[in-house]
């Protein structure tokens, strides 16, 4: 379940790419940091990683596993196989696919992370947040604190992305309406997930 979550989760990224309506809340927060931070991305994208990995050992160890650093290390990569394989079987994408795309995109993602999440194994530095206030803290559901995450990440890349000098017509490239519905309805539908299909299942 770990590791089909992690893999599914990467290839869903590159459907998002396909449908070019924006990026999820933790890669726009990523792209308007790069826009700030003078560094390659895949280098920042490992920094802020590690740092979020460090705030997950002194908080709560028990999210980090090796779906960990199997997301931390080989999910880029798949998602840069998932999308140039992608490209060439979609090419010049109509409005109505690219839309299809997106739709289909939020539901693996969702559906994936519910998997990886529910083996128990570890998950992202970046999802253990979430998990964290919602079930180490008790502060809210897991929904609520994965939307409160999600929108706080939007309006940060975006801040950081203008102090950083970048142009505010530039900002529906990576904040758009995939961002949005991440941002609103990741948190629900991974739940959903969780109750019908990854919890049953992990018990059988």
């Amino acid at each position: 379940m770990s590791l089909f979550g992690v893999i599914i989760c990467a290839i869903s990224v590159g459907i998002f790419k396909i449908a070019a309506f924006g990026v999820d809340p933790f890669q726009s927060l990523m792209s308007g940091l790069n826009q700030l931070i003078p560094l390659p991305f895949g280098t920042l994208y490992t920094i802020i990683n590690i740092l979020l990995l460090t705030f997950g050992f002194i908080v709560d160890r028990h999210n980090i596993g090796i779906a960990t650093f199997i997301n931390l290390f080989l999910l880029g990569y798949i998602t840069q196989y998932s999308y140039e394989f992608l490209q060439t079987i979609i090419i010049n994408p109509s409005y109505f696919t690219r839309a299809v795309c997106l739709i289909v995109g939020i539901v693996v993602i969702c559906f994936s992370s519910s998997l990886y999440m529910t083996a128990n194994l570890g998950v992202s530095t970046y999802d253990a947040i979430a998990i964290i206030l919602s079930g180490k803290w008790h502060i809210a559901k897991f929904k609520f604190c994965r939307i409160t995450t999600d929108l706080i990440c939007v309006i940060v890349g975006i801040i950081v992305f203008l102090i950083g000098g970048g142009s505010i017509s530039v900002i529906p490239t990576f904040v758009g309406i995939a961002t949005i519905i991440t941002a609103f309805f990741m948190g629900p539908l991974i739940e959903v997930f969780n109750e019908k299909i990854s919890r049953p299942l992990l018990n059988k």
